[in-house]
């Protein structure tokens, strides 16, 4: 008898150009989708669907076994970037900025994300990515940060000492 490893963990994952600038016009973003779709089945990962916005990039894509999530986001943000760059997409350097959002999504749930990631133009003519970002992050039982220009670290606490 055989071993076979067998999953389905659909995923919806978000990232952002550097402070969320506008940095894809619509033919550059056009041009972004099918690199990523193309990129994804050549790494063997099935990316149902994605839409690339302006300053954002949406995709629903399936978890396989052997790789894990910031792998995942690691191939496409870096990938993608070396892309745009060496394909002269943008006006100067591009980049990404750091971090990203993941979201579980239910196998009866794909349709409807899929659907909502297809009418990204649209829904985007009344709200901005943060406006959009904040209640995903939400409603996933999250707390939203607000970018900071610059991150810090806390100390810890030194530890009590004993008696």
């Amino acid at each position: 008898m055989s071993l076979h490893s067998y999953s389905r963990v659909w995923l919806h994952i978000t990232w952002a150009t550097l402070e969320r600038r506008p940095l894809l016009s619509k033919p550059a973003a056009a041009k972004l989708s099918g690199y990523l779709m193309r990129y994804a089945a050549e790494k063997g990962l099935y990316m149902k669907i994605n839409y690339v916005n302006p300053e954002h990039v949406h995709a629903l894509v399936d978890l396989p076994t052997h790789l894990c999530l910031e792998e995942i986001v690691q191939l496409f943000k870096g990938s993608s970037s070396h892309w745009i760059n060496t394909s002269n997409l943008g006006r100067g350097k591009f980049a990404w900025g750091r971090g990203y959002g993941v979201f579980s999504v239910s196998h009866s749930g794909v349709a409807e994300v899929a659907k909502y990631i297809a009418t990204q133009e649209e829904h985007h003519r009344n709200r901005s990515f943060a406006e959009e970002l904040k209640p995903l992050v939400e409603r996933h039982g999250l707390e939203w940060r607000e970018d900071k220009t610059v991150e810090t670290v806390p100390t810890p606490s030194p530890a009590p000492t004993p008696r």
